[in-house]
């Protein structure tokens, strides 16, 4: 299969593959040595990768001291565009290159404004190989929300979100947010993956779906907005449906979007 920019891997590099860069946050249990925990890591924690300096001059840390923490974890196979999703969300720019595969987990934080509530989402980014799983089953069990995210343009990945739903049944809390993401939905010649498969597949796992692009941003905002306006209406209870009804994600989603739009997200 061909192979461009918005075919890009999706996980962080080990502290040790980039020369120069600070790597990940270190993670419990990886083995990380007391020298890579003392460098100072990037302010997004992927190396060699730095935001924009308007994004990175926002707002003091104490300013978002207050706002609920919600542990969100991005799922799915090696190459399925995890971290490429991550950082078009955490930027609206879209990374070209590769990034190299993860060894273990990493994450970020992002501040969002729903109503005019701060919500601060903990976004973890997670190694798809086989033989990180028993790591990642580690952080499944206070998440707040799943987002499993599988390729359009590899079948295999799409088979092994049956898999990976298994093990979110297994290792995650009963309540858990989930969203099942069809990613690099431009690349349009290449699918292999039809949407009416994965909107038939969140519906027997009754699940939120989208399709997405890191590449051209396409519901890349709507899907963690829309987990973001979940977590903070079942935190205060709220309830944001149609005539005072109970929030539903799969709702919110499936009419976001019906409308081709997303509400804006403050930073």
């Amino acid at each position: 299969m061909a192979t461009d920019d918005s075919m890009s891997d999706d996980v962080f590099e080990s502290p040790g593959e980039a020369p120069g860069s600070a790597g990940p946050a270190p993670a419990p249990g990886l083995g990380v040595s007391q020298e890579q925990m003392h460098k100072t890591p990037s302010p997004t924690g992927y190396p060699d990768y730095q935001p924009p300096a308007q994004l990175l001059a926002g707002l003091p840390p104490s300013a978002d001291a207050d706002a609920p923490v919600h542990k969100t974890i991005l799922l799915g196979d090696s190459g399925v565009g995890k971290t490429s999703l991550l950082v078009q969300f955490d930027t609206g720019r879209f990374q070209s290159g590769n990034f190299s595969a993860t060894v273990g987990i990493g994450f970020t934080n992002k501040v969002v404004s729903v109503d005019n509530t701060r919500v601060k989402l903990q976004i973890w980014d997670t190694a798809g190989q086989e033989r990180f799983r028993s790591v990642t089953h580690a952080y499944y069990r206070d998440a707040h929300a799943l987002l499993l995210l599988y390729d359009v343009t590899n079948k295999l990945s799409f088979d092994n979100t049956r898999a990976w739903l298994g093990e979110i049944r297994e290792y995650a809390q009963d309540d858990v947010v989930i969203m099942l993401l069809g990613n690099k939905a431009d690349c349009g010649g290449e699918r292999v993956v039809r949407k009416e498969d994965g909107e038939r597949l969140a519906r027997e796992y009754n699940v939120a779906f989208m399709e997405t692009s890191a590449k051209t941003g396409l519901n890349v905002e709507l899907a963690f907005m829309a987990v973001a306006r979940e977590l903070k209406c079942r935190q205060t209870g709220e309830r944001s449906g149609p005539d005072g009804d109970r929030f539903n994600v799969q709702e919110y989603v499936r009419e976001q979007a019906q409308r081709g739009s997303c509400p804006p997200c403050g930073t």
